[in-house]
């Protein structure tokens, strides 16, 4: 009787569904308003889109400032359509501060570069610069060899290992596009909604939805403290290696 009754409701459920989908109209599932905004698609890979704010197109860095002192100009080298680090003028970051977006960014590490480790071509990308230590949600861009795997090329540093590597030689432009979004507070300061990253390198992709379980110290478990807008950084690290180049740098807020 049981497996009867279990039979019974089945069909009859089925019945009601197949009944349904043939009174059912097109037009019942089309949906019209809103309507997305025209965006124009760069012409050439990497090209920023009609609604892209161009982070650096090649002729200064108006966009940025010193991660030291927001009031002054950064100190970073801008040549034939390039920046270099300037190791010693620090870490620089945008003037503008960003929640959720999508940023495209190239770089190309010195083909006589020296070093291993974290000590060769290293310059992270943080996708929310943070005021407190050495904080930050970091992409980190060193070039293919030997380090820990959460500290390699493509990775969301000491947290998430990339699913490839992807670098390519010295001497290489390479590129990378990420789509950040940017974690939510509650006002009592707990994590409303932890933040999320994808990011292709070169095409690749090394990081799928991840979900961050805060900054990303060097030393130290991760951790979220409130905070809300905040600014992309690029890193001037610290080792004695040759100084890697940006170029065509550009965000979509979302």
């Amino acid at each position: 009787m049981k497996h009867t009754l279990i039979l019974t409701t089945i069909l009859t459920g089925s019945f009601f569904i197949a009944a349904a989908q043939q009174s059912a109209k097109p037009e019942d599932t089309e949906i019209y308003e809103p309507v997305p905004k025209i965006v124009t698609p760069g012409k050439m890979p990497g090209a920023a889109p009609s609604d892209a704010i161009i982070l650096f197109g090649g002729d200064n860095l108006d966009h940025w400032v010193s991660n030291k002192d927001t009031t002054a100009a950064a100190g970073w080298i801008v040549a034939d359509h390039i920046i270099t680090v300037n190791k010693a003028a620090g870490d620089i970051q945008t003037r503008r501060r960003f929640m959720d977006f999508q940023l495209h960014a190239e770089y190309r590490i010195p083909m006589n570069i020296t070093g291993s480790g974290q000590a060769r071509g290293n310059s992270g990308i943080f996708l929310a610069a943070l005021p407190w230590g050495a904080g930050g949600y970091e992409l980190l861009d060193n070039f293919n060899n030997k380090t820990y795997v959460n500290g390699q090329v493509g990775s969301i540093y000491k947290q998430s290992v990339p699913l490839a590597n992807a670098a390519m030689p010295p001497g290489e432009w390479q590129t990378y596009d990420v789509v950040w979004t940017a974690p939510r507070f509650n006002e009592d300061g707990s994590v409303k909604s932890p933040a999320r990253v994808t990011a292709f390198h070169n095409g690749v992709l090394v990081q799928n939805n991840f979900e961050l379980k805060g900054d990303t110290p060097y030393i130290g478990q991760p951790a979220y403290r409130k905070h809300g807008p905040s600014p992309i950084k690029l890193q001037a690290h610290g080792d004695k290696s040759e100084p890697i180049s940006y170029r065509n740098i550009w965000v979509r807020e979302l």
